[in-house]
């Protein structure tokens, strides 16, 4: 019989406590005293009066727990937390610590904030034998660290446990770290492994993870950690909202790659720079909305005395009265002192074109027909991109989610507004004529 309850049983337990002596400080003495002494032990040792549901190890028998979630969900503490349970089990008790790096299991699961040492209880802390990368309690159990980029490292030891930190990053050699982890999980009655993990939906190891057999999973957002600072959360949801990144990232999603896509997130990534100098031209591309409350896509770009072309910034707006989204891109070309807007006019004609001079009548404007869909016009950028001409001079969540939808022989849905209007400005910078045709105002 174990001598301790689970962390979800100490859940339980206090959730009770909680209904049946409310606010009550007297009530709550009462309960206190007259709880079992392996209650009183397990309140003190385990995280269960502290941990959400979803930190916690799930009930019966499994094999394989992971838990998928946001950047700041909790997913280190939850880690560490269960190892120090499992430490606590015998004084053979051996446990792998695996990350895509050694310098990031150190960092994050042995001495980060939330790590195996900061979180360590009173009298139960482990001492941390550097030099051989292994954490011994006052059991005599081990935790010993390992690399995924050094998969041999693997072949050999056995273990009861293991917890495996961000599996959706593990780069090369990754799949071979799982499978000679998975083997050499052969001691003890019920071997375990918990993985946690902001995903990715690129990583196929994460993708074969989750299809196997035995497993429990947890999810979560960054936005269900109560004990981050508001500031921040806010910040986060501002800068991310529901954007590609955002869903993934903040929200945890596990998102596919779009296949055949112009612009797959590995593309964006390689071109991905630093703002340049100063440019020797700047454009302003617009898609204006084509109904009420649409976004209105507003991109800037420049292109650079070597040839260079960058996207400098999205100002898109969406829910704008047209005089709205024009004051927007006044605001923008004033902004970046740009040398021409060129805005999109065949959902528009001569609205699109008395709005934008309404609000600054000396706009440097010209409007262009689009006789192509968006993807097909979106073809010759993609090529720049992909012969190192053009950059994303930063993060751009939301542009960059609607560029990975644009797929040859597709048509997009919801309109990529932003992704459109970047085409636009980029295309009067690589000074392409067949396509848009151009007729200056």
């Amino acid at each position: 019989m174990r001598s301790v309850l689970s962390p979800r049983e100490v859940n339980r337990v206090l959730r009770l406590a909680a209904v049946l002596c409310r606010d009550d400080p007297a009530a709550w003495a009462r309960f206190i005293v007259k709880l079992p002494a392996r209650v009183l032990e397990s309140l003190i040792q385990h995280w269960g009066a502290a941990g959400r549901e979803p930190q916690l190890a799930p009930d019966g028998d499994w094999r394989l727990w992971v838990i998928q979630a946001g950047r700041g969900f909790g997913k280190t503490r939850a880690g560490a937390e269960w190892v120090h349970s499992v430490s606590r089990l015998g004084a053979d008790v051996r446990v792998a610590l695996v990350a895509a790096s050694r310098e990031e299991a150190v960092r994050v699961m042995v001495e980060g904030e939330s790590g195996l040492l900061a979180t360590s209880g009173v009298g139960w802390r482990p001492e941390w034998r550097q030099s051989r990368g292994e954490l011994a309690w006052p059991t005599g159990a081990i935790a010993t660290v390992y690399s995924a980029a050094a998969p041999e490292a693997l072949r050999g030891p056995q273990h009861h446990a293991a917890w495996c930190d961000e599996l959706g990053k593990w780069g090369r050699g990754g799949a071979r770290a799982w499978d000679n982890l998975v083997m050499g999980l052969r001691l003890g009655e019920q071997p375990r492994v918990l993985v946690t993990t902001t995903p990715r939906g690129g990583s196929t190891l994460l993708k074969r993870v989750l299809a196997e057999p035995g497993i429990v999973t947890s999810t979560g957002s960054t936005f269900d950690n109560p004990h981050l600072p508001m500031a921040f959360v806010a910040a986060m949801d501002g800068l991310y909202g529901n954007s590609r990144l955002g869903r993934q990232e903040l929200r945890g999603e596990l998102l596919e790659e779009v296949e055949g896509s112009l612009f797959p997130p590995a593309l964006l990534a390689r071109q991905r720079c630093e703002r340049p100098g100063a440019p020797t031209r700047v454009v302003v591309g617009v898609d204006p909305p084509a109904s009420a409350g649409g976004t209105c896509g507003i991109v800037v770009a420049a292109a650079d005395p070597a040839g260079g072309l960058f996207v400098l910034h999205d100002a898109s707006v969406s829910g704008r009265s047209p005089e709205g989204w024009a004051r927007a891109v006044a605001d923008a070309a004033e902004a970046w002192d740009a040398d021409r807007v060129v805005a999109e006019s065949n959902m528009g004609g001569a609205m699109v074109r008395s709005v934008l001079e309404q609000a600054a009548p000396a706009l440097p404007l010209t409007l262009v027909n689009a006789s192509r869909g968006k993807v097909a016009r979106a073809e010759p950028v993609a090529v720049a991109f992909e012969a190192g001409r053009a950059w994303l001079a930063g993060r751009f969540p939301e542009l960059e989610a609607e560029l990975e939808r644009l797929v040859p022989g597709e048509v997009p849905e919801p309109s990529p507004d932003r992704a459109d209007a970047m085409v636009w400005a980029l295309t009067a910078l690589l000074g392409r004529r067949a396509e848009p045709r151009l007729r200056t105002l």
